[in-house]
C-alpha cells in the first residue's frame, strides 16, 4: 500500500500541537512589494504543479505533481512535508511554505504586514496565532473526508484545501480520480491568486 503523508508525518502532529499551541506566526520576508512578489511567485509555482497534475499521463507523474503542490503550501515545518508519494525523492522542496509551520516558523509567504483582507480571509483563512491548531483542523478534515462527505469546505484556507486534494490523490490508484482532484485544487489556487488583486 502506498505510503501517504498522513502515515509519514502526522504521528507527531498531536505532540507538536500540544507543545506549540501558543506560538505565533512570524513574518519571514519583511514588508512591501517584495513580500507580495514572493507570495505571487509561490502561488504561480503551485499553479504550475497543479496544472501538470491535472494533465498527467501517468499515476506516477500525477503523484509527483500533487506532492509538489502540497509541499509548496505546507513548507519544511508543515504537516506531511517530504516524500509524500514514497518514490525516494522530495518534490516541491522549499525553505518556507506558503503558510506558517507547525510552530509558526517559518512564518509563511502569505504572512506579511501589507497582506490584504482577501489574503487573510482566503489564503490564511483567518488568524495564525495558534498554527498547530490550524493545521490540526486540516488534518481532521482530511481524515474524515469521504466521497459522499466532502469536508474540504470546512477549511477557510484555500491552500489547505489544495493539500487535502493532493492527499486524496496519494491514496487512490485511479489516474482519472487524481485528475478530478486536481480540478478541485485548480479552483483553490485560482481563488488564492485572485486574492492578490482584491
Amino acid at each position: 500500500m502506498r505510503r501517504t503523508w498522513l502515515t509519514a508525518g502526522l504521528m507527531c502532529l498531536s505532540l507538536v500541537a500540544a507543545a506549540c499551541s501558543g506560538s505565533t506566526a512570524t513574518d519571514t520576508t519583511g514588508s512591501g512589494r517584495a513580500d507580495i512578489d514572493l507570495f505571487a511567485d509561490r502561488l504561480e509555482e503551485i499553479g504550475i504543479a497543479i496544472a501538470a497534475w491535472r494533465i498527467a499521463d501517468s499515476v506516477e507523474e500525477a503523484l509527483v505533481q500533487a506532492e509538489t503542490a502540497a509541499n509548496l503550501v505546507v513548507g519544511p515545518n508543515g504537516p506531511g512535508y517530504g516524500d509524500r508519494n514514497g518514490d525516494g525523492a522530495l518534490s516541491g522542496a522549499s525553505d518556507v511554505g506558503l503558510l506558517p509551520g507547525l510552530d509558526g516558523t517559518p512564518g509563511g509567504l502569505a504572512v506579511f504586514p501589507t497582506a490584504s483582507d482577501c489574503i487573510v480571509k482566503n489564503v490564511l483563512g483567518g488568524s495564525w496565532d495558534e498554527p498547530a491548531g490550524r493545521w490540526q483542523q486540516m488534518v481532521t478534515a482530511i481524515d474524515t473526508w469521504q466521497p459522499d462527505n466532502n469536508t474540504m469546505p470546512s477549511l477557510a484556507s484555500h491552500p489547505m484545501r489544495i493539500v487535502g486534494w493532493a492527499s486524496f490523490s496519494l491514496v487512490t490508484d485511479s489516474l482519472d480520480m487524481m485528475k478530478e482532484y486536481a480540478g478541485h485544487a485548480t479552483l483553490h489556487v485560482n481563488i488564492s491568486q485572485r486574492a492578490l488583486n482584491c
